[in-house]
């Protein structure tokens, strides 16, 4: 694909997007702390959002539009990736989310040659291989692989495949309507929290009581506000600007983040091995960047 005109800038909002998701397990787990057990406070991240631009959606129907249902696969691949993602810093540490589910470059990579058929150039293969080294010595023990070992693991990589696969679709359908987009998101996003809170219930925890419930209502609306559905339209946006490769390469930028904070925040560790790793991780996001083809 050409590089789009805005190509630096794109990257570098995209960098700080993807460095504040970074933080995300911090509201996450504040929200079970508080009451919204049994995913609940997943499903609520996807459909208050959804609530508050339904106006919008309504708006567009009497406009002739349609109500932003338009790209049903992307949403239950990217929204679906992001629901797990989301359940299993419940479900297993914050540093083993991360690993997995950020296994990504290699899902895109491999998508993009079986789907778009797009063979990967040298500058990918540097790339991949600095990322994947970083994210090795950052998490990994000793000399051994961090495989999948409980629920949350297998829920944090199936995540990572099902996000990829949508980034990959994004830079494939090239979707014009941001807006349909985000809506899609969210919905059909919806639908899979539902679906992995019905069949992780036991493991998730209980429903919520109604006092939780209104006590985090108005934290809930204000994260939509200011972060869920800002940060989700440059994510959504991006790999059609950038493509699915360059773009799951930047957003590891989010394990450095959710690294570091971790070890601030709870009792995880944040050594040589996590300031290495993180080096080669920014240094991956940096190569793609800058020996990606330009277009003429």
């Amino acid at each position: 694909m050409k590089t789009h005109p805005y190509h630096f800038t794109i990257c570098f909002i995209l960098l700080i997007t993807a460095g504040s998701w970074g933080l995300f397990w911090i509201p996450q787990r504040e929200f079970e702390a508080n009451g919204l057990t049994g995913g609940w406070g997943t499903i609520a991240q996807m459909y208050v959002p959804l609530l508050m631009l339904a106006p919008i959606s309504i708006w567009r129907k009497i406009k002739g539009k349609s109500f932003g249902l338009d790209y049903p696969l992307i949403g239950l691949l990217m929204g679906g990736g992001i629901a797990c993602y989301a359940n299993s810093f419940l479900l297993t540490d914050v540093v083993r989310t991360l690993i997995l589910f950020y296994m990504t470059p290699v899902w895109a990579t491999l998508y993009e040659l079986l789907f778009v058929k797009q063979k990967p150039q040298w500058h990918r293969a540097l790339t991949i291989i600095l990322a994947l080294s970083g994210v090795w010595i950052v998490f990994s023990q000793g000399f051994t692989f961090p495989v999948p070992q409980n629920v949350g693991d297998w829920v944090a990589l199936v995540g990572g495949m099902l996000f990829a696969g949508g980034v990959v679709r994004t830079e494939i359908v090239q979707p014009k309507d941001i807006f349909s987009l985000l809506i899609s998101f969210f919905f059909y996003g919806g639908l899979v929290t539902l679906i992995i809170a019905y069949f992780l219930g036991d493991t998730l925890g209980p429903m919520p009581t109604n006092d939780a419930w209104i006590a985090m209502l108005p934290w809930l609306v204000l994260m939509s506000a200011v972060f869920l559905i800002p940060t989700n339209i440059v994510l959504l946006w991006s790999p059609s600007a950038v493509g699915s490769g360059l773009y799951s390469i930047i957003i590891l930028i989010e394990i450095v983040v959710g690294s570091a904070s971790a070890a601030v925040l709870t009792d995880e560790s944040f050594g040589w091995r996590e300031i290495v790793g993180s080096l080669l991780i920014i240094s991956a996001g940096l190569a793609e960047i800058i020996l990606a083809p330009k277009s003429k």
